[in-house]
């Protein structure tokens, strides 16, 4: 998979964003869109963290890394200042133009509206698991990103802060997973982010929209989800 030039000025060979067909990934922490991406091989563009990381960061002086609650707080005074969220910082880049180019991922209503009004060519899919799902994978990927503060007293948050993220059945399957500490640490991420980024917005605007595919990552093999998504292009004659 080749990495692909962004830049938000001009610069020789790059292409403004907005007048590029792009393919852009949509879904919150633990659908599957990292596997999805390695899978496909696309060139691609700086994922979503790297551009927060390198345009959205340094607006607030903060030193990474820091704790994926700090980011929530400091990417909603982003929202705060910039509605479109990340997808204004991609429509306002340049890039080298390749095809299929892929963008991992815009999130929540707002960025997705933005990105359909202000990009085109755009075209959009859509992974989507439960709750539950997501903390699942969360719990299994070992992944330094997901590192959250927890304080000593917050094992008598867990069972609030699942309220109406998780049932109680599906709490105790997390439970057994992890100790309650990893479990709460992974929880505090899949509840920040419904609450940030309602998961059914995209859904609602882009179900059955021509630039659009919706993918159950729990009902597809990824094998199944490689082949809709280049069924996809292929219908769209790209």
């Amino acid at each position: 998979m080749a990495a692909v030039a962004f830049a938000l000025e001009p610069r020789p060979n790059l292409v403004p964003v907005k007048d590029h067909p792009l393919l852009i990934l949509v879904g919150l922490t633990g659908v599957g869109k990292s596997t999805l991406v390695e899978a496909l091989g696309f060139s691609r563009l700086p994922d979503r963290r790297e551009l927060v990381d390198l345009y959205v960061l340094p607006r607030y002086g903060v030193n990474l890394p820091i704790p994926r609650e700090e980011r929530f707080l400091l990417t909603r005074r982003f929202r705060e200042e910039f509605p479109g969220g990340v997808a204004e910082v991609l429509a306002r880049g340049f890039v080298e133009p390749r095809f299929p180019l892929l963008f991992d991922g815009l999130r929540g209503e707002a960025e997705v509206a933005y990105a359909l009004e202000h990009l085109p060519k755009a075209l959009f899919v859509v992974l989507h698991a439960r709750e539950a799902t997501r903390l699942k994978r969360l719990l299994s990927r070992q992944d330094a990103f997901d590192r959250v503060e927890l304080r000593p007293e917050e094992r008598a948050e867990l069972r609030a802060l699942a309220e109406g993220v998780l049932s109680p059945g599906e709490l105790e399957e997390a439970l057994a997973l992890a100790p309650w500490e990893e479990v709460l640490a992974k929880l505090k991420i899949v509840a920040e982010e419904k609450r940030n980024y309602n998961p059914l917005g995209p859904l609602r605007l882009l179900e059955d929209h021509p630039r659009a595919l919706i993918l159950d990552t729990e009902r597809l093999s990824l094998e199944e989800e490689v082949e809709a998504v280049r069924g996809f292009l292929r219908r769209l004659g790209l």
